[in-house]
């Protein structure tokens, strides 16, 4: 379902995605706030179009400015254990992982997603882009289907 919203001037190109991350404390007495404030907390979005003919408006937050877009909620891609890795399937994510320095960290501890839920797997991507798992896991990467 598409949402007309306003996001920094900086994101508003189509394909962009974000995690939404709420309110800011410099949002308070803002005349946009309605427009802004109307994404659902920790869900990642992908802008789908700009709107046309609309200006940049001065905004606490983003320092070029905010503009209005279309967005919708998006997959997320993530690693998970491998014996779950099954095309319209359940998965919840394998955990958190202490090592940042690997090329699979932001899968396996992606943006927009919880380590308490469960997701549906959309679709199964393959190998993940690490060579071998610090933590001994075996993973494969998929793209978690949006929240609904």
């Amino acid at each position: 379902m598409t949402t007309v919203t306003l996001v920094g001037a900086r994101l508003a190109e189509p394909g962009e995605e974000f995690v939404y991350q709420g309110e800011s404390s410099a949002c308070e007495g803002c005349p946009y706030r309605s427009q802004c404030l109307n994404l659902e907390e920790g869900t990642r979005y992908e802008v789908t179009d700009v709107r046309e003919n609309t200006q940049i408006l001065d905004c606490a937050v983003h320092d070029g400015g905010v503009r209005a877009v279309e967005v919708e909620p998006t997959s997320i891609p993530a690693n998970v254990l491998s014996k779950s890795a099954y095309s319209g399937s359940k998965a919840k994510l394998a955990g958190e992982c202490p090592h940042s320095d690997c090329p699979s960290h932001p899968l396996c501890v992606p943006l927009g997603a919880d380590f308490d839920e469960e997701y549906q797997i959309e679709d199964v991507v393959g190998d993940p882009p690490h060579e071998t798992c610090e933590l001994d896991r075996d993973l494969t990467q998929v793209e978690l289907a949006p929240k609904e």
